[in-house]
């Protein structure tokens, strides 16, 4: 690579001019513009490829401009960097965002409104890379707000939809809240080291304060939680399923929601400093881990269950960041981005031949859509553990570390992988078998895609063998198969599998009875996360405005502006009163009004 094409703002420049182009022009281009849009990912994948090939390590290449000069302070630089762990998640980026540019040339076909679609993507692909490749804190939270905003939009596109426009607002505001600790993080860290550029902010690290770099790690992991909806800002993620199921597998299983997993794994210099934070980190993983999954038992709507996986599995991520296995995060945010994303747009094509989403309403598709149900149960394997595919090296990797280092927590991440193999059991069996319950004429999509689908696939199947070379890339340590844990987990997916299968083919199954419907009801909602919210915050503040909104804002302020005619008015009465053309009266006020002036002058003088 030379030139333009060697730096790393090609990944960021590329992608956002062609989303200008697409906007602009999409409409001239027609047919042509998934053909366009799809140049943006698959220079961001070629470009990540190259980097690997050439085996880059630590920041082989690197370059940096001064963005803002603040006085005799110094300055604030963005720039871009290219290790191994920025050309992994590039690869990441570039591939599942070409397969969705691919997938959607189907799935959208007819859709009105593409060229703001495609633009979007093409966007969003330029902020995951900016966030990416970014040198610095600056950087990375210029492509982190700007992924925030394309999300809004791709959530968003049906926006006509109610609860559409809705479930963008949702996500754009509950990111935020993950996105005002990430700036406080950046003003700490600015105030303490002076320089927010990773090598700068790392190199200090060790002589700041331990409480400085707990306090630092900690706003960081609120932004990362944000963004990768782990407890308590996850309430976003499922009601984002709203938006195109080309969206979730792009930005809801493979990057965006990846972003937060990767924060902290390149924030790891400050993290490993600060035993508070890794245990904050992974007591919110398992704890999400294990909840999101349980909600993911009874969910009736495929993509339901797909968002509540996703949570859950980064759950697994960040249960791992806690016990210092970074390497074992990256890895299965690698493999999980290939086997969610093919889940993702397998839901996507049982929603496209069948005309639903609900599960109730599928079975028997299998026989009618073959292909995506073949790819669907690799994907679905994969998401369980099985050997050998690519899920089962990567969570067992992740069992391990947390094994050795929190036996608890281990236990807990066993019980979230049984649930696991239960609910996309359940899913498989009541989407692609038995009688078919629906009223439609199901059917394969066209190639565009089913061949995502298999290449998507076939990452599923075989990424798992990749461990080795992935750690050795990203610079973590790759510890060796624990027979004990493969095993254990191994018998763990089986028995959930088996346990799921069964209960789908119940016809009333426990938890759909009377006693237990009440706590299926709460499992359904995420366990009344979005009520809690509403009681503990949104109607506590609401209530609040309401009363300053009553007599601050209505009585007082407006009050005082309304009734400044009205006195002015009767102050000019008074006075007008004075005004009655006797000279008598005007020497008596006169002469009044000496005595007062000359009464108060002496009063002040002899306080002086």
């Amino acid at each position: 690579m030379s030139g333009f094409l060697d730096s790393g703002w090609s990944v960021v420049m590329l992608p956002l001019a062609l989303a200008v182009v697409v906007a602009v022009s999409g409409r001239l281009l027609g047919r042509l513009t998934p053909a366009v849009a799809i140049v943006a990912p698959v220079w961001v994948l070629a470009y990540g490829a190259l980097s690997l090939v050439e085996g880059v390590h630590g920041s082989a290449r690197a370059d940096s401009v001064e963005w803002l000069t603040i006085g005799g302070a110094g300055g604030l630089t963005v720039g871009w960097a290219v290790d191994g762990l920025t050309a992994v998640m590039l690869v990441v980026v570039g591939l599942v965002a070409a397969l969705v540019v691919m997938f959607s040339a189907g799935y959208m076909h007819g859709e009105n409104g593409l060229p703001r679609y495609y633009a979007a993507l093409c966007l969003f692909t330029a902020a995951m890379s900016m966030l990416v490749v970014a040198d610095g804190l600056v950087g990375l939270f210029i492509g982190w707000e700007l992924v925030g905003t394309c999300s809004y939009l791709l959530i968003g596109f049906w926006f006509t939809r109610p609860a559409a426009a809705k479930a963008a607002v949702k996500a754009f505001l509950t990111t935020r809240v993950g996105d005002v600790g990430l700036l406080l993080a950046l003003a700490l860290l600015w105030r303490e080291v002076g320089d927010l550029s990773y090598s700068a902010v790392f190199a200090a690290a060790p002589s700041l304060a331990p409480g400085i770099v707990t306090a630092a790690s900690l706003l960081l992991l609120v932004g990362a939680v944000g963004k990768s909806a782990q407890f308590p800002l996850q309430i976003w993620l499922p009601d984002a399923m709203e938006g195109p199921t080309t969206v979730s597998a792009l930005i809801h299983a493979a990057t965006m929601v990846a972003a937060g997993v990767f924060l902290v794994a390149r924030a790891w210099p400050l993290f490993s400093l600060s035993s508070e934070a890794l245990a904050v980190t992974l007591a919110i993983g398992g704890v999400t881990a294990v909840g999101a999954a349980a909600a993911a038992l009874v969910q009736s709507d495929i993509k339901k269950v797909l968002a509540y996986s996703t949570i859950s599995q980064l759950g697994f991520m960040f249960a791992a960041l806690g016990v210092g296995a970074w390497g074992a995060a990256i890895f299965h945010l690698v493999t999980h981005a290939a086997f969610k994303a093919l889940l993702f747009l397998g839901s996507g094509s049982v929603i496209h031949g069948s005309g639903t989403q609900e599960l109730e309403e599928m079975g028997g598709l299998f026989r009618k859509m073959p292909v995506t149900g073949t790819t669907w149960l690799i994907g679905a394997g994969a998401l369980a553990g099985l050997p050998p595919l690519a899920g089962f090296f990567s969570k067992d990797e992740i069992l391990h570390d947390v094994a050795g280092a929190e036996p608890m927590w281990a236990a807990i991440l066993f019980g979230a992988s049984l649930m696991t193999a239960f609910y996309i059991a359940r899913t498989t069996r009541l989407a692609f078998f038995d009688v078919y319950r629906g009223s439609g004429h199901p059917h394969e999509g066209g190639w565009s895609m089913r061949i995502p689908l298999i290449i998507l696939a076939a990452f599923a199947g075989g990424l798992g063998f990749a461990a080795a070379s992935v750690a050795d890339v990203v610079g973590a340590h790759q510890g060796s198969l624990d027979l004990r844990i493969a095993l254990a987990s191994t018998l763990f997916a089986v028995a959930g599998l088996l346990a799921g299968w069964k209960v789908a083919g119940i016809d009333h199954p426990a938890f759909a009875r009377p006693s237990f419907e009440r706590l299926a009801s709460l499992m359904r909602t995420g366990w009344g996360a979005d009520t809690l919210v509403e009681r503990a915050v949104l109607s506590p503040v609401i209530g609040v405005s309401r009363v300053l909104y009553d007599f601050v804002d209505r009585r007082v302020v407006d009050g005082i502006a309304e009734g400044a005619a009205p006195g002015a008015r009767g102050l000019g009465r008074v006075f007008t009163s004075l005004q009655s053309g006797d000279a008598q009266w005007y020497a008596t006020m006169l002469g009044a009004g000496a005595v007062a002036l000359l009464a108060l002058v002496s009063y002040v003088g002899r306080g002086l």
